[in-house]
Parts: C-alpha cells; sequence; structure tokens
C-alpha cells in the first residue's frame, strides 16, 4: 500500500474548524476512496460545504465522487448516482444525478457493498470520459482566500 497523499494546506485550514471527530472521520472516508482509486485527483472547493471530489481527470464533470463536509455531518457522494446500480438502496437523494450515502461512523463506507459503489462510480466516469487527462493523482485546490 503506498502513503495516502498529504491534505492541501488550504483545506487542511478549512478542516480546522470542524469538530475533531467528524474530521478524522472525513480523513479515514478520504483515505478509503484513495485507496480504491489512487490516480484519481482531488478537487478542494469551499462553497456550501467544504468538499473534496475525486475525478478521473482535471475536470469536476468526470468526477466519480465527493465527500461535503457540512457543520455536523459528511456525506459520501455520487456525482451520477442515478446512473449507478445500486441493488442495496444504499443511496439517498432526489436530484437528476446526485445521490449519497449519509456517513455517521467507518462502518458506513467500510464494507463491500460501499466498495462495489465505489468501483462503478469510477468504472463510469472512466467508460464516460469524453477527452484524456492531463493529470493524474493531482490535489487540485479551487478554494479562494480571502
Amino acid at each position: 500500500m503506498s502513503k495516502i497523499r498529504e491534505i492541501h494546506p488550504d483545506f487542511e485550514f478549512l478542516l480546522d474548524f470542524k469538530e475533531p471527530s467528524l474530521v478524522a472521520l472525513y480523513k479515514d472516508l478520504r483515505e478509503f476512496i484513495l485507496e480504491l482509486y489512487p490516480n484519481s485527483n482531488e478537487l478542494l472547493y469551499h462553497t456550501h460545504a467544504l468538499t473534496s471530489v475525486y475525478s478521473i481527470s482535471e475536470k469536476l464533470s468526470d468526477a466519480f465522487c465527493m465527500i461535503p463536509i457540512y457543520t455536523n455531518h459528511l456525506n459520501l457522494g455520487f456525482n451520477k448516482g442515478t446512473l449507478l446500480h445500486d441493488p442495496h438502496g444504499l443511496q439517498q437523494g432526489t436530484g437528476n444525478l446526485i445521490r449519497h450515502i449519509p456517513i455517521a461512523t467507518p462502518k458506513d463506507y467500510r464494507n463491500k457493498k460501499v466498495k462495489d459503489l465505489v468501483k462503478a462510480a469510477i468504472e463510469l466516469a472512466l467508460a464516460d470520459m469524453k477527452t484524456p487527462t492531463k493529470k493524474v493523482g493531482a490535489t487540485i485546490s479551487k478554494i479562494t482566500k480571502r
């Protein structure tokens, strides 16, 4: 197993404002995603939630999942969740494409059902990619400093 990449300083700074238990959960979920697809590019945003997005390219449109961190909880989101075969009904939501799994403990994602769903999301993203990626395994901060 390779070492999981460091969290970008812009993101780490904002994580420090979150509850330590939520940060620990986020870091473990992030590690889970990066272990499944180490070449993913990590796109970082701070909008209505502090969010890390995992993409097969440097584009948001090629993303397969995301981890939005809210005030008291976080989710494992799937950018094209409605297109994924979800035989166990893990995903929630009502949007046209995006679905999520609420995350409260590592048991909510460290299991075969979620692992298979993430792998399916990666396969879908790879199949849908229009142009080859220019970056692999990069962390790209979209966080504007104020």
